[in-house]
């Protein structure tokens, strides 16, 4: 029967993780992470997201980074939210049976349109498996969203061609305010000597015209309004009250039907209210995707790989802590130094010794900070393919802990958080990463050191790294007795007094007070004493081990750059030894070509002199003399063939199923499917794709030309070719599948040549981009008639027939 934890036990580890994240300056993160957000519910989103507990919502998130990022990039511009609304407080009160307004109502149109727009950007089941998940079932109402539109103008206002009845009374009262306008004009000339003002003014949404206070009596009507220095009266002539009264009357009943209309539509959109919340928090998860996306590719990230086993190593290279990126880029902040640690499956604490001010509190962030942004889906800014297994919890205690409201000093406060931090592992089960700054500090050295050891030793058996930083020496020395342990250091040139911010692994660090001291000015006969008193008690020998250590490491270091050197001269005299023999094959090819072209030559002027002998013995003045020198001119040129012959045969090659051939057209080697009956044409696999071409389209991988077979005598006729031409048969289909456009036209081009009657091209549906290139470059050829597609059975959309004239 498993222990069920209280919710007092519960909160207290929630307690210890809020610390930690604050301690971490987890929030920070948030903020930048934010700003990548395009709408102010996004934003809100990122700063308040909360890190998944499981390694399979973390590993969708992380593909779901690794998708969106891969489309904002294809896209010219970038994935755009522009448009998309949050609805919740919308939804809500629709749901309820309230009203919405017309900017309201245009928001949910608005959002139901970028929807469709963003579905038809990102879905793509096939290449973007987990990002086209998400919307799978989006139900984005274009039924609404036509309604919507349909009914508002821009800017909110109710159409007139949302109903007939309110298109009537807008007409009416726009016929009587054209009427009241054009009486109060006739006013304005009859009375015009005892006005003001002959502009018409409004008061409390009526018509009123500036008379001057004496000419009260001029003019029947309402007054409305005086003018501050009271010589002036707003009056609303009696002749267009009544006028007045109906129109009022009239927008009281436009505005009923505005209302009734909003209402209308403001139930359309509570009816929907589960489909539009859920619209809502798919968008909301796309966009929290593309934020992540766009400050992993910001900070120059790297996908993690996550591993299942919980012993698996921590490989991360040269990480930068991404706050300090953000200072170096917008606060005018120092270059960021990268930090690597690798922790092997068998080690469960790393203690990092070194000075004050030698980045310790920053190595422990930067391990913090790159497990949490993986859990989130976040890339890591550092090299190589980093990989580290999946972590619970990560718990933390770093800074300063002391509190005069509770009456903590230093050293109870780190006390108190750590006592939270064991529990929290107790209430949550899995592996965990502690991180411990100065560990017992604040107190006795004697009683810190052993509460230290004591801890460090608890935390291995209970967790799976613990990474603490302590000045304590003895803590050094627990690699030697147990291998869970391992030791780190961060760097310190104690010439400049200025750490180097270095971590080195396996080698324990020195605080290098004393050399601190001295280069500050620190008397000699003080800092002399002190190192007396140092060697008395042997912790001199110790330091002096560790400089060892970190001298033998250099040289180790410098050994490993020379080999690094020496392995990138060797690998540039492997690529230019490889250099020059393509270059010597090269010009054995060439020299080869020479060969056959001086074979040719001589066999033309072969036949040229044979020609010549011929038509010497034809001649009636020839004598026996004539014709034994011909003759023996005859056997010479006879012994040249055969030689001739002879080398042909030798360089002759004739492909078969099975052998890799070339392509000339386009370059790419491929490999025979078959031969045809009469061995002038092939059948071959290049790539993706299966074409039948000529014998003398290809050679071998070796430059050799094929032995053409002996030429078949074709008859001609002029009786017209019967219906079967227009048959699909292999020889005259071609199929270019997975070439590019340029590849393909090569292999049309070559297959033209020797057409007669109709060529059907298989290119497929895919993008479309295939068919669409060779339709615009068969277009502009003089010999092509038309470009027809062919029937279902022979491929539909997927298969093109080209027409000869």
């Amino acid at each position: 029967m498993s222990y069920q934890y209280s919710d007092s036990e519960s909160c207290v580890a929630d307690i210890a993780c809020d610390e930690t994240l604050d301690l971490l300056e987890w929030p920070r993160l948030c903020e930048q992470l934010a700003s990548f957000a395009s709408t102010s519910q996004g934003q809100k989103k990122c700063k308040t997201c909360s890190i998944p507990d499981d390694i399979k919502t973390t590993r969708r998130y992380l593909s779901e980074t690794i998708e969106i990022g891969s489309i904002d990039e294809e896209i010219e511009g970038g994935i755009s939210f522009l448009g998309v609304n949050y609805l919740d407080q919308i939804l809500l009160r629709s749901s309820k049976g309230g009203v919405l307004s017309g900017l309201e109502l245009l928001s949910v149109a608005e959002t139901l349109k970028a929807a469709r727009r963003l579905r038809r950007q990102i879905y793509d089941p096939l290449s973007r498996p987990i990002i086209s998940s998400l919307l799978s079932d989006l139900a984005t109402l274009p039924e609404l969203q036509r309604l919507i539109e349909f009914g508002l103008e821009e800017g909110g206002r109710v159409a007139d061609r949302a109903s007939e009845k309110l298109s009537e009374l807008r007409r009416q009262v726009y016929i009587l305010r054209i009427e009241r306008r054009d009486l109060l004009k006739d006013l304005i000339r009859k009375c015009n000597s005892f006005l003001q003002d002959t502009v018409i003014a409004e008061r409390y949404n009526r018509p009123v015209l500036a008379l001057k206070s004496g000419a009260i009596d001029q003019l029947l009507g309402t007054i409305h309004d005086n003018s501050a220095s009271g010589n002036t009266v707003f009056l609303e002539p009696k002749a267009v009250i009544p006028l007045g009264n109906r129109i009022e009357e009239f927008e009281a009943k436009i505005l009923v039907e505005e209302q009734r209309l909003l209402a209308y539509w403001s139930e359309e959109v509570g009816t929907n209210f589960q489909v539009l919340e859920s619209l809502s928090q798919i968008l909301l998860r796309l966009e929290f995707a593309l934020a992540r996306a766009r400050y992993s590719n910001w900070l120059g990230g790297v996908a993690p790989q996550i591993r299942d086993e919980e012993d698996a190593p921590f490989i991360i290279q040269e990480f930068r802590h991404p706050l300090l990126i953000w200072q170096e880029h917008y606060e005018q902040g120092d270059v960021v130094i990268p930090i690597s640690f690798e922790v092997s499956s068998d080690l469960r604490v790393v203690a990092i010794t070194g000075p004050n001010t030698g980045g310790k509190t920053v190595t422990l962030k930067s391990i913090g900070l790159a497990i949490l942004m993986t859990k989130l889906g976040l890339f890591l800014p550092c090299v190589g393919e980093p990989s580290l297994p999946w972590c619970n919890q990560v718990l933390a205690d770093i800074g300063d802990e002391q509190s005069l409201q509770q009456n903590l000093s230093t050293f109870s406060g780190h006390v108190v958080r750590i006592i939270r931090i064991l529990d929290a592992i107790a209430i949550r089960s899995g592996p965990s990463i502690i991180l411990l700054d100065e560990l017992g500090a604040g107190t006795d050295p004697t009683e810190g050191t052993a509460l230290a050891i004591a801890l460090l030793k608890t935390f291995a058996d209970r967790a799976r790294l613990t990474i603490a930083t302590t000045h304590f020496g003895e803590l050094k020395a627990l690699k030697y007795h147990d291998s869970r342990f391992e030791n780190a250091s961060v760097g310190f040139d104690s010439e400049t007094i200025r750490p180097t911010y270095h971590l080195q692994w396996g080698i324990p660090g020195k605080s290098n007070a004393l050399a601190i001291a001295r280069r500050l000015g620190l008397d000699h006969l003080v800092a002399n004493r002190a190192q007396d008193l140092i060697g008395s008690n042997g912790v001199d020998n110790v330091n002096q081990v560790i400089q060892g250590l970190e001298e033998q490491r250099q040289r180790q270091q410098d050994a490993a750059e020379e080999a690094a050197a020496l392995l990138a001269r060797t690998e540039m005299l492997h690529d230019e030894l490889m250099s020059r023999w393509h270059k010597q094959c090269q010009q054995s090819e060439d020299f080869q070509e020479r060969g056959r072209k001086e074979l040719e030559i001589s066999i033309r002027e072969g036949q040229v002199e044979v020609r010549e002998l011929i038509r010497r013995l034809r001649d009636r003045s020839a004598d026996g003399e004539i014709a034994r020198k011909t003759g023996q001119r005859l056997r010479r040129i006879e012994n040249i063939h055969r030689q001739q012959k002879s080398f042909k045969n030798e360089r002759a090659w004739s492909p078969k199923a099975g052998d890799r051939v070339r392509l000339i057209s386009i370059g790419k080697a491929g490999e025979v499917i078959s031969v045809s009956a009469d061995g002038r044409q092939l059948t071959v696999m290049c790539g993706l794709f299966r074409s039948i071409v000529d014998l003398h389209a290809v050679e071998s991988l070796d430059g050799q030309k094929p032995n053409l077979p002996d030429s078949v005598v074709n008859i001609k006729t002029t009786t017209p070719l019967s219906n079967s031409a227009n048959i699909r048969t292999k020889r005259n289909t071609v199929d270019v599948r997975g070439l590019r456009v340029h590849e393909a036209e090569s292999v049309i081009e070559e297959k033209l040549r020797n057409m007669v009657g109709p060529l059907w091209v298989v290119h497929g549906i895919g993008t479309g981009r295939l068919k669409k290139g060779l339709t615009e470059w068969l277009d502009n050829l003089d010999y092509v008639e038309k470009i027809t597609t062919a029937e279902q059975v022979d491929g539909g959309a997927g298969c093109s027939i080209i027409w000869l004239k």
